[in-house]
């Protein structure tokens, strides 16, 4: 098993830093062409729209394919998308990259997701793989931002120059051939439960599972969080004449903490529950949010950054290893899907939201407003302890 998850950790790292590379140069080279903080927040937004459709059905797509087949189309569709922008970089075609990226990664996030929950075996196994599992977007989003604010600024003529970003956009579309080499000696995960139940299948049936609700919300939350980080620091750096490669550090650095924190989960969820884990952590978020529009230099939206990196790293594996022991095996992958479908919806919304926001009254009251509602949701989320401990 730790060899197969080794593949699939590399792999996910490959196409997750596609994504995460072009999610941070689209925005600069958009604010650099001109454009309002609020068309950034729409085209940010644009990573999120594609899954908010494709997630159900990628989730039923990975049930009934397995593995392979969802990341053979992933990695084609983000080599696709992302060229395009190497070739055009304006912002029409910024768009479609958004569309591609954004939507290749949640395929191919929940056909890993699903063949990792069936190679784990009890709630133990499950804590441990998905938190090995999540260390690869962790890296991939330091190896993403960094490498593509290392080309916007030495691979042209000058800092920030056009072909800089044209070099960027054609490195990270190259970024997912790799994945297809990382995984192709991985087999695929059979299961009785493919054979199962030809009933129709519902959403609403998955709704009514216990825990799902409050759960799918505390996920919500917590993902609106690296939301409003992702959109808040490209805009501030800019603000604040800060170069490419300094805000692709200050978003590597938040990165690599979330990746050093989930190194050490497997040990950690040992001793405390997941809804402990995700209760402190919604709790420190709402601190560090009250405080990151008062750190003025890199170095201090640096600390920040690394403190929110330890504390949201934390979340996604318990959330992950509580929703393969709340969902039936066989619809797993459609739960999966459920999930990421709820928390992009809100993603397509936010950043415009706090783009309108962010041009109004400015980007503090984004972060201050989002705090308050985390703080507020560790009520929920400590609610979610077992009943039978």
């Amino acid at each position: 098993m730790k060899r197969e998850l080794s593949r699939l950790i590399a792999g996910q790292i490959f196409l997750h830093a596609c994504m995460a590379g072009t999610r941070m140069a689209a925005p600069l080279l958009a604010l650099q062409q001109g454009f309002s903080a609020m068309a950034v927040g729409a085209l940010l937004a644009l990573f999120a729209l594609t899954q908010v459709f494709l997630a159900l059905p990628a989730g039923r797509f990975a049930d009934r394919k397995g593995l392979k087949a969802p990341l053979t189309v992933s990695v084609a569709v983000a080599f696709a998308g992302v060229s395009l922008s190497a070739v055009w970089p304006i912002f029409p075609v910024l768009c479609v990259s958004a569309l591609a990226a954004g939507g290749a990664t949640g395929m191919a996030v929940i056909a890993l997701q699903r063949h990792v929950g069936r190679l784990a075996q009890g709630p133990a196994e499950l804590k441990a793989a998905f938190s090995w599992l999540s260390i690869g977007p962790a890296i991939s989003n330091f190896l993403g931002p960094v490498l593509a604010g290392l080309m916007i600024d030495f691979a042209g003529p000058e800092r920030a120059h056009e072909t800089g970003f044209r070099v960027a956009f054609l490195l990270m579309a190259l970024l997912p051939l790799l994945t297809l080499w990382c995984v192709r000696g991985v087999r695929e995960k059979t299961s009785p439960a493919l054979a199962a139940p030809s009933e129709k299948k519902r959403v609403l049936d998955l709704l009514n599972e216990p825990l799902m609700l409050r759960l799918l919300g505390v996920n919500w939350l917590l993902s609106s969080c690296w939301d409003v980080h992702t959109f808040v620091v490209p805009v501030l750096g800019h603000e604040r004449g800060m170069s490419a490669s300094v805000v692709g550090t200050i978003l590597g650095s938040f990165a690599i903490a979330a990746a050093t924190i989930r190194i050490c989960l497997p040990w950690i969820s040992r001793h405390v529950h997941e809804y402990q884990i995700i209760t402190a952590s919604m709790v420190c978020t709402a601190v560090l949010f009250g405080l990151y529009p008062f750190m003025s230099t890199p170095w201090a939206m640096g600390a920040c950054s690394v403190m929110l990196g330890l504390v949201l790293g934390a979340v996604q594996p318990m959330i992950m290893s509580t929703l393969h022991q709340i969902t039936p095996e066989h619809r797993q992958g459609e739960a999966l899907g459920l999930r990421l479908m709820s928390i992009n919806a809100s993603s397509v919304l936010m950043p415009m939201l706090f783009g309108a926001a962010g041009a109004i009254a400015g980007v503090a009251p984004v972060f201050w407003v989002v705090g308050t509602a985390v703080g507020l949701g560790a009520h929920s989320a400590f609610k979610l302890r077992p009943r039978h401990p």
